[in-house]
């Protein structure tokens, strides 16, 4: 699955409109190829990415957890930790 997008599911404060139409932008252009379709395709594009937004936000609003949500700026954090560990030079300094 592309890696731009994000879970969005049990955050304090909850998911934005913004975060899930980003998100389902993301989605469809991994599953069309496309990063900005051509004029014929536009239509298309732009009605799928509605509707992967609408489903996107029917689904989050119906999930249910006993879990304490997580907090953003906490999970930020360890998303850089672990890309700081994924790209981090060797100490040899040889890429």
């Amino acid at each position: 699955m592309c890696r731009n997008i994000k879970n969005l599911y049990n955050f304090e404060p909850p998911a934005t409109e913004e975060e899930i139409h980003a998100s389902s932008l993301q989605f469809v252009r991994k599953l069309s190829g496309f990063n900005r379709p051509s004029k014929a395709n536009e239509e298309a594009f732009n009605r799928a990415v509605e509707a992967v937004t609408r489903a996107a936000r029917e689904l989050i609003d119906s999930l249910t957890t006993t879990a304490p949500p997580r907090d953003r700026e906490v999970e930020a954090e360890k998303a850089q930790a672990r890309s700081a560990l994924r790209f981090a030079r060797p100490a040899d300094g040889t890429a």
